[in-house]
């Protein structure tokens, strides 16, 4: 069967199923909440059971009884693309878009992951030159203003992050550069009348980066690799403790769930929506995406959605 055919097939059924529904009527029924779905770490690729678990997902976070208004997709929207040609990142790109257009009608929010990134691990004959090499893609491809950005709906700020950095000496590390960190003071210098969520790839907190590898070091240490949290934690919660408005942290990167509440900022980590890349459940997470609710008077809640 043609993949074509397959995914009209796939919606077909997808769009005449009754999915099982996710009830929020005990959790913090307040007035004038934000209801997002948080679609993380999709990871398409051109393969029918990618193709197919991405339209499944939105079209089960569209379907909910609890109506979703809007969604945020945080990051790693493609496989990969960090050491893949030209042409296999653009097939990738035109799937996503692809799918997103025919499967989704709610307004949907962007962040880059680091496999959205282009070329930073292509071994020879590295593209620096090319004006698509590194974020430049993504950021066209996903129509963002800039890699890094920020929005507002109602009492809450959105700011959204690049937690992504390369690391001259191979790979990338997670932290905000110096760019990005002044703006991001600046705007929250700016907002202090709004609540403030942080959207980033990488978790700027999160207990999963030390559990990502599912076992110890030979001393007995967890093990939090530069890649896997923000190395600059530290000095972001000196600069979250000036800004009692900030109350959430969005992220994905590790395919783990957790749920941080540290000196009042909730950090939710919100697996992923391949789970184990499109190969089932990646440790004890199923493929899943998250519903996030903010309230109006700056608490949150979320529960995790298991779509399959």
């Amino acid at each position: 069967m043609k993949r074509k055919t397959f995914l009209q097939n796939t919606a077909a059924v997808i769009g005449s199923s009754l999915f099982p529904s996710v009830s929020f009527a005990e959790e913090n029924n307040k007035p004038g909440k934000i209801r997002l779905a948080y679609l993380t770490d999709i990871h398409v690729k051109p393969d029918i059971t990618a193709e197919a678990g991405m339209a499944k997902a939105f079209h089960h976070a569209q379907s909910l009884r609890a109506r979703v208004d809007f969604i945020i997709n945080g990051g790693d929207s493609i496989m990969d693309s960090l050491e893949a040609d030209k042409q296999k990142t653009q097939t990738q790109w035109d799937l996503f878009h692809s799918i997103l257009k025919k499967e989704n009608s709610l307004p949907v929010y962007h962040c880059i992951g680091n496999h959205d990134v282009w070329g930073w691990f292509i071994k020879n004959d590295k593209p620096e030159a090319d004006k698509l090499y590194g974020k430049q893609w993504a950021v066209e491809s996903l129509q963002l203003p800039e890699r890094y950005y920020s929005f507002t709906k109602g009492k809450w700020h959105f700011i959204v992050l690049d937690s992504t950095q390369l690391n001259p000496a191979g790979g990338y590390i997670a932290y905000l550069d110096p760019e990005q960190l002044a703006w991001v003071k600046q705007e929250l210098e700016q907002t202090k009348d709004k609540f403030i969520c942080f959207v980033s790839h990488i978790p700027i907190l999160s207990i999963c980066a030390g559990l990502f590898f599912n076992k110890t070091e030979t001393n007995g240490d967890l093990k939090i690799q530069r890649n896997l949290m923000h190395t600059d934690f530290i000095a972001l919660k000196a600069l979250f403790m000036k800004y009692p408005n900030i109350r959430v942290c969005l992220s994905g990167h590790i395919h783990l769930q957790d749920e941080l509440d540290y000196l009042g900022i909730k950090y939710y980590c919100n697996g992923a929506v391949s789970g184990n890349w499109w190969k089932g459940s990646f440790q004890e997470f199923a493929p899943a995406y998250a519903v996030i609710e903010l309230y109006q008077d700056g608490t949150s809640s979320r529960k995790m959605v298991n779509y399959q």
